[in-house]
């Protein structure tokens, strides 16, 4: 079993995209989105993996993960499986200190999110903050991408309207 522990922020500015030593454009969709068990197929860069992840604990940093690679085939055939709605984004990936940042910069209904995760080796583990993390929003399962394939991000009150012109 692997346990995945990470921390997550919003993102100021684009700063992050000049930082970057790497992108990847991701699509992905859930064949299980349930509260505290999801099931997702990823396609990034043309391959393909299925993904299941646990449930939080309390302060929501923290939660086992299992991944396993796909064929690009197996992948495109998994998403035809998958619950409607697809999460669509670009990964940036920032060094700072000893960590790297991966900075989400979504599509579609999601278009205008933008966070950051970082991935630690224990909940307590300090990390340099680069300069366009914004509020911590870590626990919040609204930037959950299981909750916002269900839930965009245009359609949330906070964004009417200026984020959601055309979206309808």
């Amino acid at each position: 079993m692997s346990q995945e522990i990470e921390r997550k922020f919003l993102v100021r500015g684009d700063s992050y995209k000049a930082m970057a030593y790497g992108k990847k454009r991701i699509k992905q969709g859930y064949i299980c989105s349930e509260r505290g068990r999801t099931v997702r197929v990823r396609i990034q860069n043309g391959e393909g993996y299925l993904t299941i992840k646990g449930p939080s604990d309390v302060a929501g940093m923290s939660r086992y993960e299992w991944e396993h690679p796909l064929s690009l085939q197996e992948a495109e055939e998994l998403m035809k499986l998958c619950e409607p709605g697809m999460i669509d984004k670009t990964r940036y990936l920032v060094r700072c200190g000893t960590h790297v940042f991966e900075v989400d910069e979504f599509y579609g209904d999601n278009e205008g999110l933008v966070v950051a995760e970082v991935e630690l080796g224990s909940e307590d583990e300090p990390f340099d903050r680069p300069s366009f993390l914004g509020e911590e929003v870590t626990g919040q399962i609204k930037y959950y991408n299981s909750f916002l394939m269900k839930s965009p991000y245009c359609k949330w009150s906070e964004n009417l309207p200026e984020n959601c012109q055309n979206k309808g």
